[in-house]
């Protein structure tokens, strides 16, 4: 007997002439905007499509410098307006109209003009110009200018060409639609982050952002500094060659780091340049040292980024995260004997010329060689023990995506609730979308593990099971899910449990926070309602809004844990309107020096802070 859930009954639906419909190139971006950026969002999270929009622009202002012209780009926002210019060579004017609206339209199907590209296939720029409710392209050629303005990819402008004294280079001005982004607001911090990418991939090019200057003269030496946030134990190896920069160092911390780019993108999933450079720095120390080292106690603490540029790249998506090509270009070698072939000869070299280096490094893989050996029989037997249980255990609920062959397609959308107690879990499961949403259950506080070894990683069952249903024991390239979300009471035991799991995540795994996969879940403290009307406010402020906005005497409830929380309400807040706080780490933030002083033992430290910090609530 077929299961009538997987066997759809036949329905009686009209399919005839009329049923097939062409899309103009806009509409059809406008239906279906995924395809083309991604996410939407609303600009709270750095791949929301807002960034997409700004980064599709500026690409193209990139690909002008890497061919040699333009070194200064100058990108501005105000209240959700964005305009950039660069001071390339213009589109020819005759074609400013196609390169806008035209799909599958550009010069970077001549691999002439445009050798080592970032957009290769014409959609980027339309891209743009459909989903902004104003869109302004103007080019500045030879001493004329041409300038066409558009609403949502329709014209509305068509200015002649005239004559002009400005340099060469194009502008590019748009308005992101508000009704495909509602809401939606730029926040510096996501965009200065896109901003210093390319300027550590390009040296010498200058963007000025909103009065702020940004320039490179180390290149990937300058993005490992900003992203470091533990002391290196040997001065940052870099290495240079043509189509290939990498910058290597180890750390005082587990798991490994990857910054990895391909022409100059930022492909923040890795792919096929990412795999090759972890497998041949891993196998060139190996036979540098030779010794029988374990690969896994080479790339223990490793801090590394990787640059190359690749003819006619083949990303995994529109939004070019994740590289699939395995060939440089035509006529060239694989990506991954590329890779070996420089690290065997350039990183040999350095290790041979560098002792203090090549020494500093065997101490570090020493150490951990000395770790692994002292919890072998542990994680043998946890592993084991995780393996069984993982998927089927009381603790993990999980969503359908890993059930089904789906290969890494949209993994973008799947995301873990981390709960405490069975009250709370149970309104979250009932109330989850089970195609992408997986619940992982607490029993209680976890333990404080600053300061331990990664034998307790095995050793507690809690940390054991949660580290095998994210996966993430060996690295982040398999991590199930992309959004790991801490969801715990808005009180102080709640807080407390934020703390520990925080402090589990940057003691073994930091690079889950770095690359921006960890959350806070938002829930509401109040709700406010009448007869006609509810309001979930966040904020005492929200809350008196809204009892002025509801007239007298609303009933007024505060929400003291998610347990209180029904299923049917909780719909709304881990829906499409899910509030998230992105836990992140600054440049100055040393993870170190960070947990000894709020979770290691200097217990009068931290009283004193508290004191001097404290806000006495005036009520």
């Amino acid at each position: 007997m077929q299961d009538p859930i997987l066997t759809p009954s036949p329905q009686t639906v009209s399919y005839e002439d009329a049923n097939i419909i062409t899309l103009d190139w806009q509409e059809h971006i406008r239906r279906r905007p995924g395809m083309y950026i991604g996410k939407l969002g609303d600009g709270g999270s750095a791949d929301d499509g807002v960034y997409v929009l700004l980064k599709e622009v500026l690409d193209n202002s990139i690909d002008e410098f890497m061919m040699g012209y333009g070194k200064n780009i100058e990108v501005k926002i105000d209240e959700g307006f964005v305009s950039v210019r660069d001071y390339g060579r213009g589109v020819p004017l005759g074609k400013v109209l196609d390169v806008a609206s035209k799909m599958n339209t550009g010069a970077k199907y001549d691999s002439k003009a445009f050798k080592k590209s970032v957009g290769l296939n014409g959609v980027g720029i339309k891209a743009v110009n459909a989903l902004s409710s104003f869109f302004r392209i103007q080019c500045f050629r030879d001493g004329q200018t041409k300038q066409i303005d558009f609403c949502r990819g329709v014209v509305t402008d068509n200015f002649p060409q005239q004559a002009s004294n400005e340099p060469n280079g194009t502008l590019i001005e748009f308005m992101p639609d508000g009704h495909i982004f509602p809401g939606y607001a730029y926040q510096d911090n996501f965009v200065e982050a896109l901003l210093k990418n390319y300027v550590f991939l390009n040296t010498g090019l200058v963007i000025n952002f909103n009065g702020k200057r940004f320039l490179s003269r180390n290149g990937l030496v300058d993005l490992l500094n900003e992203n470091i946030t533990s002391e290196p134990l040997y001065p940052i190896i870099h290495l240079t060659g043509e189509d290939i920069e990498v910058a290597i160092t180890h750390g005082n911390q587990y798991g490994e780091e990857y910054y990895s780019f391909v022409n100059g993108q930022h492909t923040t999933q890795g792919g096929t340049h990412q795999s090759a450079f972890r497998e041949t720095l891993s196998r060139v120390i190996k036979e540098f040292y030779n010794k029988n080292h374990d690969y896994a106690d080479i790339r223990m603490g490793v801090i590394a980024a990787i640059s190359i540029k690749v003819e006619e790249p083949v990303f995994e998506s529109q939004t070019k995260t994740k590289l699939g090509s395995k060939d440089m270009g035509p006529g060239g070698l694989t990506v991954a004997k590329f890779i070996n072939d420089f690290l065997k000869k350039e990183l040999d070299n350095f290790l041979h010329k560098n002792s203090d280096t090549s020494e500093a490094l065997l101490r570090k893989i020493t150490e951990s060689e000395k770790e692994r050996k002292a919890i072998a029989g542990v994680t043998k037997l946890a592993r084991e023990r995780a393996k069984k249980a993982n998927l089927h255990n009381r603790k993990l609920r999980d969503c359908r995506f890993h059930f089904n062959d789906n290969k890494g397609e949209n993994l973008d959308e799947t995301s873990i609730f981390i709960t405490e107690g069975d009250s709370a879990s149970g309104s979250i499961t009932k109330s989850r979308d089970v195609n992408y949403q997986a619940v992982f259950s607490l029993r209680g506080k976890p333990l404080n593990s600053y300061g331990m070894t990664k034998k307790v990683v095995y050793e507690n069952e809690e940390f054991n099971l949660l580290q095998a249903a994210l996966n993430i024991e060996e690295g982040l390239e398999e991590l199930r899910y992309n959004k790991v979300i801490i969801a715990t009471d808005a009180d102080v035991d709640g807080m407390h449990i934020r703390l520990l799991l925080m402090t589990f995540f940057l003691q073994f795994f930091p690079e889950l926070i770095k690359k921006g996969h960890v959350y806070i879940l938002q829930t509401p403290l109040f709700r406010v309602r009448n007869k006609k009307e509810v309001r979930y406010c966040y904020t005492e402020e929200e809350r008196v809004n809204a009892i002025e906005a509801l007239g007298p005497n609303p009933e007024i409830t505060r929400f003291k844990g998610l347990g209180e929380i029904s299923p049917d309400e909780f719909k709304h807040f881990i829906g499409k309107d899910i509030r998230l706080d992105r836990v992140s780490l600054r440049k100055e933030d040393v993870v170190k020096e960070l947990l000894e002083f709020y979770m290691g033992k200097n217990t009068s430290e931290r009283q004193q802070f508290i004191i001097e910090n404290l806000v006495l609530d005036e009520d």
